[in-house]
């Protein structure tokens, strides 16, 4: 084993959306530290309603078009969280009130790809290619977004959260694939035999690749403590159709623990910069609820998974940005099973320190038949893309020129955060 494997080897055991003061498109002038800012991105995959999450209550058609589903008014017994007088949160997600309240919580309502697919497969594929349209795109945003990063010699400047590389995270930049369970990511060092041979090569000492190797250790074991917390439910049944949404991702309470998991690989490892994880279960056709019930059942554990991300970040959220989005949105009218079906435009959630929060951007029309996508869903009006682009474009110090690159063919169109 030469020393460039070994490093390998070693190193794999450890595993501004809004400028503060002018909502514009603005990219680096070269001064900022490029590894200091990290960008965590969540994808929710099988169309989250977002109507139901960030709540138009004060839209009178609101309630009449979900008789069933339709969350209360602030004040009710099961209402929601008044946000700004006419958006609610949905309860749920009390747990990331606080960050609303700092003003590191912002919404986009009326987002998303502006394709007209309602195929999970397609709508998925276009998201997390960043080109909307095309299906010969050989690799995922995410991935050319590293690519235009300052090369790091450690193989976990990214990391994706999964037994299996996602297509947003495919293509010629390394990335590092961490399983959600420590079972599932047993290595040759943890069997004892050949640990223990490790530990006599090395121990004593005080050369760089002793050193190296007792830091990939140390971490190895980080990982593996966060991981074991991780539940190992798969009792839920699914449809056919659910499953193959989902991708194999899992649901949000069956990886309840990955804020705190993902925060440990951030602290550990400073070359952590980029990190994705994903949760199946959105596909709400059926009984979704309101205040409670099936879509309540995935907020639940993800709004305390991300306040255990923030919290366990610590002084790194003022240097981290977050992207929660999904595929689609879902009709804004119920159907007849207490659910709904796949629709288009969605609500992303964007937290971070330099996020200009407290507010739900985006422009909103209203619910009437005249104001929806043929008359049925919420429309796409911002581009997923110009919220992202005028996020890490500033953070991550790209110029207009790395971001046409993780974008291609792709012009930003005017300040994306209008207020909604």
């Amino acid at each position: 084993m030469n020393r460039r494997q070994f490093l390998q080897l070693a190193a794999a055991t450890s595993a501004s959306l809004l400028v503060p003061h002018s909502r514009v498109w603005a990219f680096s002038n070269g001064n900022d530290d490029p590894y200091s800012k990290k960008l965590i991105v969540v994808l929710l995959r099988g169309g989250m309603d977002g109507l139901n999450v960030v709540v138009p209550y004060a839209d009178a058609t609101y309630q009449q078009i979900r008789p069933k589903i339709a969350l209360q008014k602030p004040g009710d017994q099961r209402g929601v969280i008044d946000l700004d007088g006419y958006f609610g949160l949905h309860p749920a997600l009390a747990p990331l009130m606080p960050f609303w309240q700092e003003r590191s919580l912002a919404f986009v309502h009326a987002a998303g790809s502006p394709d007209s697919t309602r195929s999970h497969f397609d709508a998925q594929d276009y998201m997390e290619s960043g080109v909307p349209g095309l299906k010969n795109i050989n690799t995922g945003w995410l991935n050319r977004l590293v690519q235009e990063l300052p090369t790091r010699k450690s193989p976990v400047q990214a990391v994706s959260i999964g037994p299996i590389l996602p297509r947003i995270m495919s293509g010629p930049a390394n990335i590092a694939t961490v399983a959600q369970e420590a079972k599932t990511r047993k290595m040759a060092v943890d069997r004892p035999a050949i640990g223990s041979a490790f530990e006599q090569l090395y121990s004593g000492r005080k050369d760089e690749l002793s050193h190296v190797y007792s830091e990939g250790m140390a971490a190895h074991k980080e990982v593996a403590d966060a991981m074991q917390k991780a539940e190992a439910e798969q009792n839920d049944p699914m449809s056919r159709e659910q499953m193959i949404a989902n991708k194999g991702a899992p649901l949000p309470k069956n990886f309840n623990y990955f804020g705190k998991q993902i925060s440990a690989l951030f602290r550990h490892d400073p070359s952590v910069q980029v990190a994705f994880v994903d949760f199946g279960g959105w596909d709400t056709h059926i009984n979704e609820g309101s205040a409670q019930g099936q879509l309540a059942n995935h907020l639940t554990p993800l709004g305390a998974g991300l306040a255990d991300l923030i919290n366990g970040l610590g002084p790194m959220y003022k240097n981290t940005q977050i992207i929660v989005m999904s595929e689609f949105g879902r009709t804004a009218k119920e159907n007849g099973n207490g659910g709904t079906d796949h629709g288009h435009g969605n609500v992303m959630w964007l937290l971070g320190k330099d996020v200009a929060g407290g507010k739900v951007y985006g422009r909103w029309a209203g619910l009437t038949p005249g104001a929806l996508h043929e008359q049925r869903d919420l429309p796409t009006s911002t581009d997923f893309r110009t919220v992202i682009s005028s996020l890490i474009g500033d953070h991550l110090s790209l110029s207009r020129q790395q971001m046409a690159k993780v974008f291609p063919d792709f012009r930003y169109s005017g300040d994306p955060f209008v207020r909604a």
